[in-house]
C-alpha cells in the first residue's frame, strides 16, 4: 500500500498533470485522476507527451466526483484538501497513512460539494495579497510535509541522486 495519495480534481492543464505524476512516481505517492481533465489522459496520451515515468507510478483514474468519492469511502481513506479558504497551515496537521491529498483544478479549485466531503482542509501560508502558487508547486511541498511526518521516503532517508543528474 502507498503511504499516500495525490488526488487530482479535473486537472486543466496537461503540464502541471505531467509534473504531479512524475513528482508522485519518484516518491512512491499514487495518483488518482477525477475527469473529465481539459486534455486527454490516458496512457497513450501521457506517452505520446513524453510521460517515461508512467511505469513508474499508480494512477486510477475515475470517470466523475461521485465514482472518486464512493472509491475513496469503500476504502476508509481521509480526504484532505488543499484549498486557499482553508484556515489550518498544512504543516500543522497531522498526516496519517493512506491519506488522500486532494488538488483542485487551476482555473476553478473544486466546488463546494467536494469542498464540503474533505476530512480535513489545509493551505500552504503566503504573504498577503498575492492569490496562489502553481498547483504542482504546493502538491509538492504538501506531499514533501506529508512524507516526513510518516517517515516515508523512498529509500528511508538515505542520499539518493541530486535533482537534475
Amino acid at each position: 500500500m502507498h503511504p499516500l495519495r495525490l488526488a487530482l480534481y479535473q486537472p486543466d492543464i496537461p503540464q502541471n498533470t505531467g509534473t504531479m505524476v512524475r513528482l508522485c512516481a519518484c516518491l512512491g505517492v499514487a495518483v488518482d485522476i477525477i475527469e473529465p481533465a481539459g486534455f486527454p489522459v490516458s496512457d497513450r496520451a501521457f506517452r505520446r507527451a513524453g510521460m517515461d515515468y508512467l511505469d513508474a507510478v499508480e494512477i486510477v483514474r475515475h470517470a466523475s466526483w461521485r465514482a472518486f468519492a464512493a472509491d475513496r469511502a469503500s476504502s476508509g481513506r481521509r480526504l484532505v484538501l488543499a484549498t486557499t479558504r482553508a484556515a489550518l497551515p498544512y504543516h500543522a496537521f497531522s498526516f496519517a497513512p493512506g491519506d488522500v491529498v486532494l488538488m483542485g483544478r487551476e482555473s476553478a479549485g473544486v466546488p463546494e460539494e467536494v469542498h464540503d466531503a474533505a476530512d480535513a482542509r489545509i493551505l500552504v501560508p503566503m504573504r498577503p495579497g498575492l492569490r496562489s502558487l502553481n498547483v504542482a508547486v504546493t502538491a509538492a511541498m504538501i506531499l514533501g510535509e506529508a512524507l516526513r511526518q510518516l517517515d516515508a521516503f523512498p529509500g528511508g532517508g538515505e542520499a539518493s541522486t541530486p535533482a537534475g543528474s
